[in-house]
């Protein structure tokens, strides 16, 4: 007869295996990674690599296919695609970054003021965030691009107004929880002044979520931009992008279709490795912040 007061088996050892393979890391997650490194790297070295220069047209080149000494073939003008593909990984990399940067220091800085302060803070920023949401996003940038010109530093500019009112909501959310943790409540019993709680002990807990955030939206903001550079809004000419160089292989698409995958495919799998990662990461701290 089994003893009546014995422990029940435990399922220590099914569950544990079964754990470690909902924790082990995907090759997709380290292929992710590879793919954005060498674009970074790319984009960082384009300067100095043995490329060919990526403005000057090669008239025995034009719409040309792959060769040996041009990999990804010629555009409309004979230009090297793979060179302008690098150098264009620049200019797409850095929209994309310094937008969200951008956008995300001002806006989760506005953020934390109103979920901390809240009042009258947080009622005026409200309104400006509904109110900037409510205005189209293509206007806006139509708007700027009409009044100060199409370049990369009002292109810039535009995207990081528009990504404002998100990062103000996202960080105020995340203010709204931590500022009702022991630690903060500690410090305001002991008497420390709002924005030291608010840079020590606030804005470590918030980085975390708005940076995890920040990632996709790099991928958001580089589709966004070659949109805008495809319908002549974007990144002037000859400067190279992906989206300036997709617009150019538009007309000859059905005859010479190279001219347009190439950049196209190239955004294609930077913007899916940076979703990829960055919806990862978003997890990640999910699992982090529910474990506490």
């Amino acid at each position: 007869m089994a003893d009546p007061i014995a422990p029940a088996p435990t399922t220590t050892a099914t569950a544990t295996p079964a754990r470690a393979r909902a924790d082990r890391t995907p090759w997709g997650w380290w292929v992710a990674w590879a793919w954005l490194g060498t674009v970074v790297l790319a984009a960082v070295f384009a300067p100095v690599l043995p490329l060919w220069d990526p403005d000057v047209p090669d008239y025995t080149n034009v719409a040309s296919g792959i060769t040996p000494q041009h990999w990804l073939g010629g555009d409309t003008l004979g230009r090297d695609t793979f060179s302008r593909v690098v150098h264009g990984a620049r200019a797409s990399l850095l929209v994309g970054l310094c937008a969200v940067l951008l956008g995300a220091v001002v806006g989760g800085t506005l953020g934390m003021l109103a979920g901390y302060f809240g009042g009258r803070t947080e009622r005026v920023l409200a309104l400006v965030t509904d109110v900037v949401l409510a205005f189209p996003g293509l206007v806006l940038i139509i708007a700027l691009v009409a009044i100060l010109g199409a370049s990369l530093t009002n292109l810039i500019l535009g995207l990081a107004i528009l990504s404002v009112p998100t990062f103000i909501r996202l960080s105020r959310a995340a203010t709204l929880v931590v500022a009702q943790r022991e630690f903060v409540l500690a410090a305001r019993a002991y008497g420390c002044r709002p924005m030291r709680i608010i840079l020590r002990e606030i804005a470590p807990n918030v980085v975390l979520p708005v940076a995890a955030y920040g990632f996709i939206m790099v991928g958001l903001f580089i589709v966004v931009e070659g949109s805008l550079s495809f319908l002549g809004l974007g990144i002037p000419p000859p400067t190279p992008s992906w989206g300036g160089m997709i617009a150019a292989g538009r007309v000859e698409l059905l005859t010479y279709p190279h001219i347009s995958l190439f950049p196209a495919a190239v955004m294609f799998l930077t913007v899916l490795s940076i979703n990829y990662v960055g919806e990862r990461t978003r997890k990640r701290f999910e699992v982090k912040e529910s474990n506490l």
